[in-house]
């Protein structure tokens, strides 16, 4: 066989659903099971509460404030609105294979994080505070605008992809910034629910037909990525606001 004829290779993206659940399981583990990762998470809290937070007039926790969708009780509606309109878009564009796999990202994202709340075990935690004891591991609310904006990610037209994109990634940014700003969540939470999320986006365009996916629909594989640095950026910048 010639040079020529040589089969190409392709170049396996560094991030995969495997990894991502991979790193889910590791995140639980070193932040929710040992004595490091719950003292570590514990320091990034300060002892003065929400209120210096600049998230925290949009967290529906001020008096006479509403909630930014999806926190507090706005989580259902926003999560049920979120996935008509996705399933809209997809019917007008006729994308019926990116519309399924759109709808399923959402599904097994915040399925997937109903199954592991209820069936992962979590330890007392040492130290932390009162409001800071439940079982939040994975975050609910995080996993609507995650699910949310990688499923709309699938079914956007090309022109509006890069819109609807970094809408998305500031939306997943702010909310993560939100429910640790006001000791909803801990960190570990965060990430959690955006790996899990990105497990789902990863599996849904790896099992779509080669032919259903454009071109031009390539490059989302890569916003696993950007989700996790966003969230993560978001997630620590709050807390440091209030340490």
């Amino acid at each position: 066989m010639t040079q020529q004829n040589a089969p190409a290779r392709t170049r396996r993206p560094w991030m995969s659903a495997t990894r991502c659940l991979l790193a889910f399981v590791a995140v639980y583990l070193l932040a929710v099971w040992t004595p490091f990762g719950q003292r570590a998470e514990n320091a990034l809290f300060g002892g003065e509460g929400a209120r210096p937070a600049w998230i925290y007039g949009w967290s529906g926790s001020a008096y006479g404030s509403s909630a930014m969708p999806p926190l507090e009780h706005t989580a259902l509606p926003t999560l049920a609105v979120g996935t008509a309109l996705v399933a809209a878009v997809a019917l007008v564009r006729r994308q019926w294979w990116l519309g399924g796999a759109a709808l399923g990202v959402i599904a097994a994202t915040v399925g997937g994080k109903e199954i592991a709340r209820a069936v992962l075990p979590r330890p007392d935690l040492v130290g932390a505070r009162e409001s800071l004891l439940e079982t939040s591991f994975p975050s609910g609310h995080v996993a609507v605008p995650a699910a949310l904006a990688l499923a709309a990610v699938l079914v956007a037209s090309p022109r509006v992809r890069p819109y609807v994109t970094a809408a998305g990634m500031l939306w997943l940014t702010v909310t993560a910034a939100a429910v640790l700003a006001t000791y909803h969540h801990r960190p570990s939470d965060v990430l959690g629910t955006t790996l899990l999320a990105c497990a789902c986006h990863l599996l849904a365009t790896r099992l779509l037909p080669p032919a259903e996916v454009p071109a031009d629909a390539r490059p989302p594989r890569r916003l696993p990525a950007v989700a996790l640095t966003l969230s993560a950026a978001g997630a620590l910048g709050s807390v440091r606001r209030i340490m």
